[in-house]
């Protein structure tokens, strides 16, 4: 009896559907891993929620009275 695991079943690229190329797993080509890339930096994987996002800068404070002398 052997007992090598067996290999997990491989899922086709999550962008396009084809079958994936090794060199760029889980994806097919390097295309549709810069179209994942992009979907991350744009904020389409995000996760919907009732919080209110923070301030993306926190206001910068006067320094006017440590100017003086």
């Amino acid at each position: 009896m052997d007992d090598a695991p067996l290999p997990k079943p491989v899922r086709p690229c999550p962008i396009c559907g084809k079958p994936v190329v090794m060199r760029y797993r889980p994806f097919c080509s390097q295309r549709c891993a810069m179209v994942d890339l992009g979907r991350w930096f744009g904020g389409g994987y995000r996760v919907p929620t009732d919080e209110k996002p923070e301030d993306a800068a926190p206001e910068a404070r006067s320094d006017d009275a440590d100017d003086k002398p």
